[in-house]
């Protein structure tokens, strides 16, 4: 494969189902692992599966995350050839039930052990149900420990921005397609300022919160294109006094250089001012008249209170 080795793992039955639809959107050599307990899981052709334990039925690993863990640890022979020479692996799994929030943390483990970039989204329980959002608590603790990035999506707000839409929040969140094809592009086409794995390592190596930041829309708005990335169903989320970004501004044949400066500087200007940005840019013909950006943010203060509503 050309460029940078990728895998996008899907863990639990909400991971799973986000993973390939983004990697319908982004997969083209791009690899495509499924972990789970449920049979269900696993329609989806070319995909790789790890089948979490021998007996496979709907109720997963039971909500007990050690058993999920457990699971995950005895796979771990499989995983290793799975892992090897992949450069990044993008982790999407729900916490708060055992698959999740057992097997999800410790496929993270795995995967860092074997010398991968790990960038995890992680999907919040809704705020009424108070078991799921107990249980989630230790497992995202975890998630994040064995993460170099890991970003929390809040049901509430990913359900709310469904209404609004007239879908069903279950098919997956937009934002993580739109997120994965443009670290996909980024990462492994040719651009008129190329970007690659060693700037990514750059970027998350940074000490501090981390999170990701994707946005579509007129090449003249640079500030309506930052609101558009900011309206992503994140946890409470402020770039204030970021150190370091990773900055892929990708256009149509008529993108400029003058926008991509006022981008640049929009998605730049509340950052600490010695913060440390790699700008990426590339010309699209599937981009006509609209500007794509994706951002991955590190150097954060660990706790904010900003609203995106």
């Amino acid at each position: 494969m050309e460029g940078a080795q990728i895998l996008i793992a899907g863990i639990g039955g909400v991971g799973c189902a986000w993973a390939q639809r983004a990697h319908l959107r982004a997969g083209q050599g791009i690899d495509l692992v499924l972990v789970d307990s449920d049979e269900t899981s696993f329609d989806y052709e070319g995909a790789h599966v790890i089948r979490l334990g021998r007996d496979l039925d709907s109720a997963g690993c039971a909500a007990l995350p050690p058993l999920g863990e457990q699971r995950m640890r005895q796979a771990s022979n499989v995983n290793r050839q799975l892992l090897e020479d992949v450069e990044l692996v993008i982790l999407l799994t729900g916490l708060g039930g055992g698959t999740g929030t057992g097997a999800g943390p410790e496929f993270a483990r795995q995967a860092r052990l074997s010398g991968a970039i790990v960038i995890s989204i992680a999907a919040m329980p809704f705020g009424a149900q108070e078991t799921r959002s107990k249980v989630s608590k230790e497992g995202l603790t975890r998630l994040e420990a064995n993460s170099d990035v890991c970003v929390r999506l809040e049901l509430d707000r990913l359900a709310w921005q469904a209404r609004e839409r007239g879908t069903d929040w279950r098919l997956g969140a937009l934002w993580i397609e739109e997120f994965v094809d443009g670290l996909v592009r980024t990462l492994m086409r040719l651009g008129l300022i190329n970007l690659d794995m060693m700037d990514l390592k750059t970027i998350v190596g940074h000490p501090g919160g981390s999170t990701l930041l994707v946005g579509q829309g007129s090449p003249d708005d640079a500030v309506g294109l930052l609101n558009n990335a900011m309206n992503a169903p994140l946890a409470d989320l402020s770039m204030d006094g970021a150190k370091a970004c990773l900055l892929q501004i990708e256009g149509g044949p008529g993108m400029t250089v003058g926008q991509v400066g006022k981008i640049a500087d929009a998605f730049t200007a509340h950052m600490d001012q010695d913060a440390q940005v790699i700008l990426g840019a590339r010309v699209s013909d599937d981009l006509q008249g609209s500007i794509r950006v994706v951002a991955v943010v590190s150097g954060l203060s660990e706790t904010t209170n900003s609203s995106l509503f």
